[in-house]
């Protein structure tokens, strides 16, 4: 029988058109059903479009409906795609601006800190509720979320429901990539372990062809200029860390307490020289703004011009419904998941990012045992911060929201236990519309 695919928040435009034709490049997905959803009839209009080009092109007896209708894409599904943002720019430059007037200088602000958790809280309700229409409709539906602040999220949904949902992220592949080119080595000639929780995950082990890659890759970084100069950021905390870490500068910049919290540190580390996600102050809105007025034409241009390329991408998601309930080649791939007995010196129960196995048995992630003790330290921080702001939704309790930003290492470097609690306030305030499930939002 063919096989439906959900995509909810198809109107992540490039995305989605991306991750529909890797499903329909493999033999069990060419005839399948894919069911687009998105609040924005525009943005749903356009990803419709896409959608039906790449079905033409690569002449496949595929199907593609569109609809507002959030019961609708998802009844009957067997993979669930989720690629929602709640509210637009106008709604989440707060999560940006309200921290800088407190000193809090912020790149992308969609992980973890006073912004990643803010996005969380709005999005929360939102994502349980698609979870709450899948448990009716799809029940047995493999949920790959793509939904950032990840790790919030899937820690906060998967407490809640026995939907089989992960999170994943293109930070560990695209990383692993990067590193390849740093050594000097083709991508799939690199075996690694990866683990963490998302956007501060590190390879613990990298081989290449079976010899060490760490210490060539500690090599490459400290004789080749533009090598440091690419990720300064990352490349302090390698050196520093001992362990090369899968997120950006730009966000790594925010989720610890070394690089943002004065302005000759911003100038050093996160000015200049961070690849395609520069750590200047709010890069992501400055991005987003410029297309709030051009992605229409931007779009409209690659329908009318651009050559469609029907080879499958790096993304995992289409690898995993594969593995799972198509041809079933098992597929090795990171994802984010909660820690029972995988990651031993982290939360148990916390959401971690570790290395997972997708076949006909399901989805297996794999024990690591220990993070090096620096790198727990680390780690923990940030993954007890978000279970105090899962704790904050869950029981809405503005409180342990504050709690949560008081610990943030970024926050805490830069603002006095008073000064935090001011701006949670306000924050809490600026988003009271979206809070209504919390019993007060006075702290």
């Amino acid at each position: 029988m063919s096989k439906k695919f959900a995509f909810i928040g198809s109107g992540s435009l490039e995305f989605t058109r991306d991750l529909v034709r890797d499903i329909l490049t493999f033999d069990a997905f060419r005839d399948c059903e894919i069911a687009l959803m998105d609040i924005d009839s525009k943005r749903l209009s356009y990803s419709k479009r896409a959608v039906e080009k790449i079905i033409e092109k690569g002449n496949y007896p595929a199907k593609v409906s569109a609809t507002l209708d959030r019961r609708e894409a998802l009844k009957g599904a067997d993979g669930v795609l989720i690629t929602i943002l709640q509210g637009g720019v106008d709604v989440w430059r707060h999560d940006i601006e309200i921290p800088k007037k407190y000193g809090i200088d912020i790149c992308v602000g969609d992980t973890r800190g006073p912004s990643g958790i803010f996005r969380f809280l709005r999005t929360a309700p939102v994502m349980l509720d698609i979870i709450r229409d899948v448990e009716v409709l799809c029940p047995d539906a493999i949920v790959l979320n793509y939904t950032n602040p990840m790790a919030l999220l899937c820690g906060y949904l998967q407490r809640q429901t026995k939907v089989n949902v992960t999170g994943l992220c293109h930070s560990v592949q695209g990383t692993a990539e990067m590193l390849a080119g740093f050594i000097g080595a083709k991508p799939q000639e690199l075996t690694y372990t990866c683990a963490g929780i998302n956007h501060q995950a590190f390879y613990l082990k990298m081989d290449w062809n079976g010899q060490d890659a760490l210490p060539l890759l500690k090599k490459a970084v400290l004789e080749k200029p533009e090598v440091a100069a690419e990720e300064p950021v990352r490349s302090e905390m390698f050196l520093n860390l001992g362990y090369y870490p899968t997120e950006s500068s730009g966000h790594n910049s925010e989720y610890n307490a070394w690089f943002r919290k004065r302005p000759d540190l911003i100038e050093k580390y996160c000015t200049h020289g961070t690849g395609w996600n520069p750590g200047v102050h709010a890069y992501i809105l400055d991005e987003y703004l410029k297309r709030e007025s051009s992605w229409e034409s931007e779009f409209q241009k690659m329908l009318d011009e651009e050559e469609i390329d029907l080879k499958r991408g790096d993304e995992y998601a289409s690898n995993i419904f594969n593995a799972v309930f198509g041809d079933h080649t098992p597929f090795e791939f990171n994802g984010n998941l909660r820690n029972f007995g995988l990651v031993d010196n982290l939360p148990n129960g916390a959401c971690v990012e570790v290395p997972v196995l997708a076949s006909r048995a399901g989805i297996r992630p794999f024990h690591v045992g220990n993070l090096p003790d620096n790198l727990a330290i680390l780690v923990n921080t940030s993954s007890r911060c978000e279970e105090l702001a899962i704790d904050g939704a869950i029981e809405g309790d503005p409180w342990k929201v504050f709690q949560a930003v008081l610990f943030d290492p970024l926050t805490s470097a830069v603002l006095s236990m008073a000064e935090t609690k001011q701006m949670v306030q306000e924050m809490l305030n600026k988003n009271k519309e979206f809070l209504t499930y919390f019993k007060e939002l006075s702290i």
